[in-house]
């Protein structure tokens, strides 16, 4: 074995000396002899990083602010304080063993929550639900607030999307939902909440998280993500729905962003029934020049999705954002094209995902300029890419607008205030198609415009890439800071009415 170990050492010290004196000799030596190919591993990484570096670089050039900006936005009417713990951690502090997962469309007791919890975490998807039993919830709540290194953040995807609003100084923002005292304290001093949005007491929200690679018995995260349940009554009912509406005529916004409905999932028919026909009602009194984008979110209730999408609140408003489970659910329920795939398997296929987002718009949007809908744009978001997807005519900036809420994506998760590429990698395809059916166009992506762009009749569609962060410090809030992001950046073209 000495023998073996001196004469590597002696050939490694003669390539070297060799070397010196011929750079192109150790190739010829390389041929006969079976050395660690180092070259080829540091070449690949170097290609690897400066393939992210090019895509950063792109994003500084092509992300640029539009003509026409807001000057005020109105968003409600989910708001809460988030509860951020180990998810592992917590349920071990619960005592709860590891086991099989099964999913829950509504969580009755710390059994349940398990089985969701270890459901979604190995298969690193995001999910909420709610927690029917009050003191069963309140008890876990404590748990959870004591446990070490839990942290209190601001919850509820509206006031998430007002606090991304707010970081824009020229930007007035009104946030209408339940806000306590907690949450008030901890919002932007930039937002305005009307006084009956204020109540005494908090509504809190516990999101489990977990690591990419993170173990728990069995089960394996695939990547980083989170479980979020809650027993919230207020937000549960929209209850600030009706606030929010009258505010609207004082606040003068040019665009409403509205989130929260899902909050009724899981509350039976009988309340959400009822409870969304006022909804909608409120919402219809919304001036029709103003444009609303809809924040959607996890649900079950398949009844509850096709009630929003049929002829209830999709075809009311002009842009929703939505995530790979959320597209998939939606198209499940109301019998869209791939509904019979159970779940994605990995990165979503992006011809599928254009094939769901086209049927959205010509079923529910007005891809028909006859139509009386007012949807035409969708922002779908996933782990490795977004698209933005508008009829043509309506929207403006869009490049730039898709660009700008995947930059936001890679910073927020990394924690950063601008992108890193040694923490952050790319995972979306660079060849994929325009549809998983025939006729469909064969596309590519170029790092040094990170946006492609085709088209399906009078509709537009924008890919663009994330650089993935490799380490997520948190998960919680990124769909409605890509959202938030994309919002921004785009602008509402004239010449078209909504």
């Amino acid at each position: 074995m000495w023998r073996k170990a001196s004469v590597a050492a002696v050939l490694a010290l003669a390539v070297g000396y060799f070397y010196h004196g011929s750079p192109d000799l150790p190739e010829q030596i390389l041929q006969y002899v079976s050395l660690p190919n180092f070259q080829t591993s540091s070449q690949s990484l170097t290609g690897q990083n400066s393939l992210e570096q090019v895509i950063s670089t792109a994003w500084e050039a092509l992300i640029t602010l539009p003509t026409r900006q807001w000057s005020k936005v109105a968003v409600g009417v989910n708001a809460c304080v988030d509860v951020v713990v180990s998810g592992v951690g917590l349920l071990q502090a619960l005592a709860v063993d590891p086991g099989t997962g099964r999913d829950h469309e509504v969580l009755h007791s710390k059994e349940d929550l398990k089985e969701a919890f270890i459901h979604y975490m190995g298969r690193g998807a995001a999910a909420e639900r709610f927690f029917s039993d009050r003191e069963a919830f309140q008890r876990i709540a404590r748990a959870a607030a004591e446990y070490p290194n839990a942290k209190l953040y601001v919850g509820g995807n509206a006031a998430l999307i007002a606090q991304k609003l707010a970081t824009y100084p020229d930007l007035m923002v009104l946030l209408c939902g339940p806000v306590g005292p907690k949450l008030h304290e901890m919002l932007d001093e930039q937002i305005i909440v009307p006084p009956d949005s204020l109540q005494e007491t908090d509504e809190f929200h516990l999101i489990l998280e977990y690591k990419a690679g993170e173990k728990w018995g069995s089960t394996q995260a695939p990547q980083a993500n989170r479980f979020i349940f809650s027993h919230d009554v207020s937000n549960g009912k929209m209850s600030s729905l009706e606030t929010f509406v009258a505010s609207l005529e004082e606040f003068q916004p040019e665009l409403v962003v509205l989130s929260g409905l899902h909050m009724m999932d899981g509350q039976g028919r009988e309340l959400w029934e009822e409870r969304l026909k006022e909804a909608v009602s409120a919402i219809a009194d919304i001036r029709k020049d103003i444009p609303i984008h809809l924040e959607l979110a996890s649900m079950t209730d398949k009844d509850y999705m096709n009630s929003i999408m049929q002829e209830q609140v999709m075809p009311i408003v002009s842009s929703i954002g939505l995530n790979e489970q959320e597209l998939l659910f939606l198209s499940q329920a109301g019998e869209g094209p791939h509904a019979e795939l159970a779940a994605w398997k990995g990165i979503p296929d992006v011809g599928r995902v254009s094939d769901i987002l086209l049927w959205i718009l010509e079923q529910h949007g007005r891809t028909d300029p006859s139509s009386e809908a007012d949807l035409t744009r969708i922002h779908f978001h996933t782990l490795a890419y977004h698209i933005l997807v508008t009829v043509d005519g309506y929207w403006g900036n869009q490049v730039a607008a898709v660009l700008a809420g995947a930059r936001v994506a890679c910073t927020q998760a990394c924690g950063l205030q601008s992108v890193d590429v040694s923490k952050v990698e790319l995972k979306a395809p660079l060849e994929f198609h325009s549809s998983h059916t025939e006729p469909r166009e064969q596309l590519s992506l170029n790092p040094a415009e990170p946006v492609t762009v085709w088209h399906r009749g009078n509709v537009t569609f924008h890919f663009t890439p994330v650089l993935v962060c490799k380490r997520p410090l948190r998960t919680v809030g990124l769909g409605d800071a890509i959202s938030a992001e994309g919002l921004l950046y785009s602008e509402l073209l004239t010449q078209q009415p909504i």
